[in-house]
């Protein structure tokens, strides 16, 4: 089980987006755990959070004036940015066409395109641009991308969701060719399946469960059976990885997609 106290970010400043609930909320504890002073960045903001963030920033990734306005408190606040973790995500399992001809309501429509695209792909965008000139300042930083073995192996009902993430990839390996003459480390993970969260949450895996013919119910046994470790992820794996790569400890690593998926891809 994830322990505390394994590496110390104690002079690390780090933002966490998306930090209020599920992978994202075990990211912030598990690096405050580790003694990082964390930013939580959310659309929703609940006081709860002052248990493992030291600051909650109410933000819209997707909205450049609201991502800038955060950034800038950050620095009006601490005065550096160390690193971001772009967690931040939204899916909407859908066809590309609904040949099963039921309920159209699973079929992709260009409002769950444009919804999908700007949160996963916008939103990092604008978050790493507004992070980064701050840390070409310092002369170094970290960039963690929460991408998704989606993002490489493509995955049915989720072909928009998968898109965005393949995106994700290549911008993790196209920044970290033009940053890393500053010092500046840009790394992806990508979980296969993991334990439910407020994403993968119950009408989403209805609609997952339609776009392959599945019975919902049984379909945490269907995904089961497909990873060769016989389980899906827990959060504090995520967590844990996460925060060995914002440490000083991944300081040569940069530039690549680490796989954390119990074996389930490439």
């Amino acid at each position: 089980m994830s322990t505390s106290g394994w590496l110390d970010l104690g002079k690390k400043v780090v933002i966490v987006t998306g930090g209020m609930s599920g992978i994202g909320a075990q990211i912030a504890k598990t690096l405050h755990a580790n003694n990082a002073t964390v930013v939580v960045c959310d659309l929703n903001i609940n006081e709860e959070a002052k248990s493992y963030a030291s600051l909650l920033i109410k933000c819209n990734i997707a909205n450049k004036a609201d991502v800038d306005a955060m950034i800038r408190t950050v620095i009006d606040e601490y005065h550096q940015i160390d690193a971001l973790v772009n967690n931040a995500g939204v899916n909407r399992p859908r066809l590309l066409v609904d040949y099963y001809k039921k309920d159209k309501q699973y079929e992709a429509t260009e409002a769950d395109f444009d919804f999908i695209v700007n949160v996963n792909q916008k939103g990092p965008f604008l978050c790493t641009q507004a992070a980064v000139r701050q840390m070409i300042d310092n002369g170094k930083g970290t960039i963690v991308n929460i991408s998704s073995e989606a993002g490489t192996e493509g995955s049915a009902g989720q072909s928009i969701y998968s898109a965005t993430k393949g995106a994700l990839n290549s911008f993790t390996r196209s920044w970290a060719k033009e940053l890393g003459k500053f010092g500046i480390r840009v790394v992806g993970i990508a979980p296969g399946i993991n334990k439910r969260t407020n994403m993968n949450n119950d009408e989403n895996y209805r609609a997952l469960a339609y776009t392959r013919g599945w019975d919902p119910k049984k379909i945490d046994d269907d995904y089961t059976g497909s990873i060769p470790l016989g389980r899906p992820g827990e959060h504090y794996e995520l967590a844990d990885l996460v925060s060995y790569l914002v440490s000083d400890h991944s300081s040569y690593i940069t530039g690549t997609i680490v796989n954390i998926s119990g074996g389930k891809s490439r």
